[in-house]
């Protein structure tokens, strides 16, 4: 299981395709997932009731629960799944801004990362991340991953191009 004492990330269930709705179809959300259009429930619990496994579905989406609360607080993703080169991409969504920069996310990472490397056994991780979003961008740095690419005028945000920034991380117990 990936739990610490502050969070598991467990599977994602039927119970939750209420939060999934409501985070999926949250605009502000929508420049970082890349979304376009909003999600109807009977898509969600379609995706929810037809995930198997990381290895057949390439991706991986976990629900970050609080270990002393009952709502949870978003979801990690692990995508673009590639076995063969052994690589991954990585997202998380904290969905509530009141639970933003509580540290959450690093303790997301704190668990996710060694799943990666050690279970999945991935050589590397990247994630995208929007040039202005720098506390992001600090997060990922300080677990190690570092800017290869800046991408520019990738992402439409608000009718404006914004710049994207490509950061990896490298398994560097290989």
């Amino acid at each position: 299981m990936l739990e610490n004492d502050k969070i598991t990330l467990r599977g994602i269930e039927i119970k939750d395709v209420d939060f999934l709705y409501k985070w999926e179809n949250d605009r502000d959300n929508w420049s970082i997932s890349h979304t376009i259009s909003p999600y109807s429930r009977q898509v969600l619990m379609h995706y929810v009731q037809n995930v198997t496994d990381v290895y057949s579905d390439k991706q991986l989406r976990l629900v970050i629960q609080p270990r002393d609360g009952e709502r949870p607080l978003g979801t990690v993703d692990l995508f673009d799944c590639d076995f063969k080169n052994r690589k991954a991409g990585i997202g998380i969504l904290i969905a509530e801004k009141a639970d933003r920069n509580q540290g959450w996310a690093s303790e997301v990472l704190d668990l996710i990362l060694p799943y990666c490397f050690q279970v999945l056994n991935l050589h590397q991780v990247y994630c995208n991340i929007l040039e202005s979003n720098q506390e992001s961008i600090r997060l990922f740095e300080k677990y190690g991953f570092e800017k290869v690419a800046l991408k520019k005028d990738w992402v439409i945000v608000d009718g404006e191009f914004q710049n994207e920034w490509l950061l990896q991380k490298i398994n560097e117990n290989e």
